[in-house]
């Protein structure tokens, strides 16, 4: 077996090293996926975050917390690229809806110690408008009610923000959006109505950073339970974003998915975080592309949605690394052809790694759960129509496929008896359904079954596995143990180790 990584190691050595070192990279420029594992991993920096400036900086603007509104006038009264420091206490932006603050290209919002800005439930946003390169340090942003999919900083996703050693908590919505070349680090993103942030722009969303980052209990408001199935919920959602770096944060205890890519992402890292005691999946990679998840730690995650699926007596191995129409395409450009899952330890989750894909989910599919996407393949959903889809090349670029996933070097461990589960909780699985809808699709009956099994080049090895472990395989219904997973039809995990007991 290849060496496991050094954060692996630390992690199995002493999980309690994961929250007392900080990431040591704060270079804006995305890791190479082939370079060595870097030691960097989470930070706990919720009420730990570094004091701003007791005193204005050279040539900052004062905010006085005195004032309501200081901030959204000298907003509007200074100057691109001006400097605000908002003085200690709690600033309000006035009484309507719509105060809010309008940043301009380049400026830059400072807190002093203790300086908080709050909107009392009355405000919807804090920071909007287009600007870019605007800088937001040291303060803690709480209050505001945004709506669903909606955020409170950065709302209408300015491009080049900077966003770092805030709190932002106790939001409506999501406490963050995203704009392209955003860097979030060192952020505490705690106990927002539906995400820390919430990664959408109209267009292309390039050169995402999000690092060190402490992103926890978001969900307040259960949007699951108001609207099922609307999956709008977790620790952070990423939407057409095109190359992100994701690392070094600890994502715990969020209600929902704890990082959750979905639809026509392309170009992910993610690296050295702490993921633990999540409601769902700690990593969903849906409808997505080209991918490396590596050297994560990840642990205690969807307990809640796994037993929810045991108490209806669903079979489905629902995952906590979830690759969901999902895989590597060399046609798309990215740092890596493939969806690799490399040197990660996942420890007493709801089961393991679960490869799927839906038959009946293609682009210009009643099925397609991502309405009005295409695949970044076929630009025009309408190209997606019979009788040309029943040829090539829309035949195969039609589909959103879960293929060129290697899967290696990871170390899985399960207790049962700490989960509190006795059936359906140790499994992998590389699975469709059997294709029936709609009914010009080309895909039905075991296409697509035969081809995620056969032909799209997913693999497992030389992993570790500890731990009551089974198989799913094919469809739902076909569950293998370690010997015919790793002989002939099937073939998968060579190079592996397997020991039964817990953990």
């Amino acid at each position: 077996m290849r060496a496991r990584s050094v954060l692996a190691l630390l992690a199995v050595l002493s999980p309690v090293l994961l929250l007392a070192c900080s990431p040591s990279s704060t270079s804006d420029t995305p890791a190479d996926p082939g370079a060595p594992a870097s030691a960097s991993s989470a930070a706990a920096v919720c009420d730990k975050e570094p004091a701003g400036p007791s005193s204005a900086p050279a040539g900052a603007v004062t905010v006085d917390p005195g004032v309501d509104g200081d901030l959204v006038t000298k907003t509007r009264n200074s100057p691109p690229g001006t400097t605000f420091w908002l003085a200690p206490g709690v600033h309000r932006l006035g009484d309507e809806k719509y105060a809010q603050v309008q940043p301009k290209d380049g400026d830059s919002y400072i807190g002093a110690p203790g300086a908080v800005l709050d909107g009392k439930q009355v405000n919807q946003y804090a920071f909007t408008g287009h600007a870019s390169d605007v800088k937001i340090q040291h303060l803690t942003v709480q209050g505001f009610d945004a709506p669903r999919d909606e955020g409170v900083v950065n709302h209408d996703s300015g491009d080049g923000w900077v966003i770092e050693h805030n709190t932002l908590q106790h939001n409506g919505g999501a406490a963050l959006m995203a704009g392209a070349r955003q860097q979030v680090r060192g952020n505490c993103l705690r106990d927002n109505g539906q995400y820390g942030m919430n990664a959408y722009k109209d267009g292309t969303l390039t050169g995402l950073v999000v690092e060190g980052n402490e992103i926890t209990g978001n969900n307040t408001d259960d949007w699951e339970s108001k609207e099922p199935g609307c999956g709008c919920t977790g620790g952070v959602k990423f939407w057409a974003v095109n190359g992100a770096d994701v690392r070094g944060n600890w994502v715990h205890d969020n209600r929902g998915i704890g990082l959750w890519a979905d639809t026509n992402n392309n170009d992910f890292l993610i690296e050295g975080n702490l993921i633990e005691n999540n409601d769902g999946a700690a990593i969903e990679y849906e409808a997505s592309y080209n991918a490396t998840i590596r050297n994560n730690t990840i642990r205690r995650n969807n307990w809640v949605t796994g037993h929810d699926y045991a108490d209806r007596g669903d079979s489905f191995p629902v995952a906590t690394i979830y690759i969901s129409e999902s895989g590597g395409e060399p046609r798309i450009p990215a740092r890596t052809k493939q969806l690799d899952i490399e040197g990660n330890v996942l420890e007493d989750n709801w089961s393991g790694i679960t490869l799927w894909e839906n038959a009946d989910r293609f682009c210009n599919s009643p099925a397609n759960t991502s309405s009005g996407s295409c695949t970044l393949l076929v630009p025009d959903k309408d190209q997606c129509s019979a009788p040309a889809i029943e040829t090539a090349p829309l035949l195969a670029d039609c589909r959103w496929k879960t293929q060129n996933v290697d899967i290696h070097d990871n170390r899985f461990t399960l207790d049962s008896g700490v989960v509190g589960c006795s059936v359906g909780c140790g499994r992998m699985g590389l699975l469709s359904n059997y294709g029936t809808y709609p009914d010009w699709s080309p895909y039905k009956g075991d296409t697509v079954q035969d081809e995620i099994t056969k032909d799209q080049h997913n693999s497992w090895h030389d992993n570790t596995y500890v731990g009551p472990w089974t198989f799913v395989y094919g469809d739902a219904s076909q569950i293998l143990d370690t010997y015919q997973w790793q002989n002939a039809p099937y073939s998968q995990d060579e190079g592996s180790t397997f020991a039964r007991g817990n953990g």
